[in-house]
């Protein structure tokens, strides 16, 4: 029996009993097994079951056969959401590997555009993930209602996330004294970003550039595709900060960004800001580049292999869950050391079924 089997095997099942003709446990293992090979479906699982049957008899026990596309679907609009979130994030400590230490952990949330319902005005579906650069997987996910919501299911996913001794980035969002607390509550540090949703704090931070001077001030370079980039990272101690109170629990530094881009003739400049709990000898520069690994790592690797934007399930529920199949094939992709894409690896799962068995075990 696999992790994947020994975890989601929790899953409570909403089901009543008369509807329970196909185990639960299948379909979740069906489902997992058929976006690894490619599918972005209810139809394209159930086709897959039903083309790979004698393969699929090795390990699920299938009592009444491959479920229909509307069973599937219907078993994914009815799970707990919620607990399948906090099984997932359980299944993901499973894959760490031993001795990669999560020191910096990435929040940053993500639209289901194709969730959007307009016929029954209903907003598409918002996650919020956690992403671990060392271990470059997600880690967890909790669905909020929209953006502007985000901070209220941050706590959340920290909460159920073992963060002690790691540095969690987090955009502007998630820039409350609520969440730097929790976070240094559960013992960890935080660089929060610091834009005009806290119009009292940039202020304060704006004028501690303006009149001080940085206790480190260092440059990184980078040059491709016929741009230069020149990040400028100004770092200040948060003591030089007359006008700061204790709100923001264990502040340590302030840090100015200053990001410019030249291409051929043309030259543009943009400002960032933080605040940490960190000291001022960290290499923040590194660190905060490190947050938008979730961009590239994560969000535009579903929307272009997993195709996510383009998936069309109105349902919120069944949106949700689908997500967390799409989020543990992407672990079981990256985990695997082999040569290859992310597209690669899944038409070879499609074609070479010993690895799409090694994919499962991982």
């Amino acid at each position: 029996m696999t992790t994947l089997h020994q975890v989601f095997k929790q899953l409570n099942d909403p089901r009543i009993n008369r509807s329970k003709k196909h185990l639960l446990i299948d379909i979740i293992i069906l489902s997992i097994l058929a976006v690894l090979s490619g599918a972005e479906s209810y139809d394209s699982i159930e086709l897959f079951g039903k083309t790979n049957y004698a393969f699929l008899k090795q390990f699920l026990k299938l009592p009444n056969g491959i479920p229909s596309h509307d069973t599937i679907n219907r078993v994914f609009s009815v799970l707990n959401s919620r607990h399948f979130e906090r099984l997932f994030i359980q299944w993901t400590n499973s894959l760490k590997e031993k001795g990669v230490f999560e020191k910096v952990i990435a929040i940053d949330g993500k639209t289901l555009r194709g969730s959007k319902d307009t016929f029954h005005s209903k907003s598409a579906v918002h996650m919020v993930h956690a992403w671990s650069v060392e271990n470059n997987i997600c880690l967890g996910q909790i669905k909020t209602k929209d953006k502007s919501n985000e901070i209220t299911v941050i706590p959340e996913i920290l909460e159920l996330l073992d963060i002690k001794g790691s540095i969690i980035t987090i955009d502007a969002m998630g820039t409350q004294t609520a969440i730097a607390k929790k976070i240094k509550d559960k013992e960890a540090d935080y660089i929060l970003a610091v834009k005009g949703n806290q119009k009292t704090l940039l202020e304060e931070v704006e004028a501690t550039c303006k009149n001080n001077r940085p206790v480190k001030d260092s440059s990184e370079v980078e040059k491709g595709h016929g741009r230069i980039e020149t990040r400028r990272c100004e770092v200040f101690e948060k003591g030089l900060i007359v006008d700061f109170d204790d709100r923001w629990e264990g502040l340590k530094s302030v840090i100015k960004i200053t990001a410019t881009r030249e291409l051929g003739e043309k030259k543009t400049s943009e400002v960032r800001y933080y605040i940490s709990s960190l000291n001022t000898s960290q290499p923040f520069n590194s660190y905060i580049r490190d947050h938008w690994k979730v961009e590239n790592s994560l969000h535009w690797t579903l929307d272009m292999v997993f195709r996510e934007d383009e998936q069309r399930k109105r349902n919120s529920r069944s949106a949700e869950n689908f997500a967390i199949v799409r989020k543990i094939t992407l672990n079981l992709l990256k985990k695997d050391k082999g040569k290859g894409s992310l597209v690669t690896k899944r038409l070879r799962a499609a074609w070479d079924k010993d690895y799409l068995i090694k994919l499962l075990q991982i």
